[in-house]
């Protein structure tokens, strides 16, 4: 989902139906403008998530930062090119995930893929994103329990490697977006 879209009912969906930590994939230029460093100074994540500082919106309506309203203010403030770091406090409840740049075509990873599709919709490149469990929470969901997913709530399945794909057909017909 586009961090600018966020709405309570949204992401209370996603706290339900997933692990509860929701991240939002956003491109280094505004973690940098918002003052978010990198989580650890040295990454030891297998799959290499360059995981931000976490935060909280602040302002009138925010409580504790954990409420789903509370989360997609701070997605929402995210978002907006007006946010500044003082607007944020730190440690928060959401957490930025730094992009490479290039998107999917140069890591092939969730963080990157939520902000390539933000871009292909024409919104800003911040997309908000979580890890499925199975319905026991005990496990990762795979393919056929998100396709069970999807297809219960209506929602649409697609991939990564799709939407690498997507871009490099964009390339070769000289229509990249970005």
């Amino acid at each position: 989902m586009a961090a600018e879209k966020a709405t309570p009912e949204a992401i209370g969906f996603i706290v339900k139906h997933s692990s509860g930590v929701i991240c939002v994939g956003m491109e280094g230029a505004d973690l940098d403008r918002l003052a978010l460093p990198p989580m650890v100074a040295e990454n030891q994540d297998p799959k290499g998530t360059a995981f931000a500082v976490t935060v909280d919106a602040k302002g009138p309506g925010i409580s504790t930062g954990i409420s789903a309203g509370d989360r997609a203010a701070t997605f929402r403030a995210l978002a907006a090119p007006a946010t500044r770091p003082a607007d944020l406090s730190r440690p928060g409840h959401v957490f930025p995930l730094r992009a490479r740049p290039g998107g999917v075509l140069r890591r092939a990873g969730h963080t990157e893929a939520a902000v390539d599709l933000c871009r292909l919709a024409g919104l800003r490149p911040a997309g908000v994103l979580c890890e499925i469990t199975t319905a026991d929470g005990l496990g990762m969901a795979r393919l056929g329990d998100l396709e069970a997913f999807c297809a219960r709530h209506g929602l649409v399945l697609t991939s990564i490697q799709d939407l690498i794909s997507h871009r490099e057909e964009l390339i070769a017909a000289g229509e990249s977006p970005f």
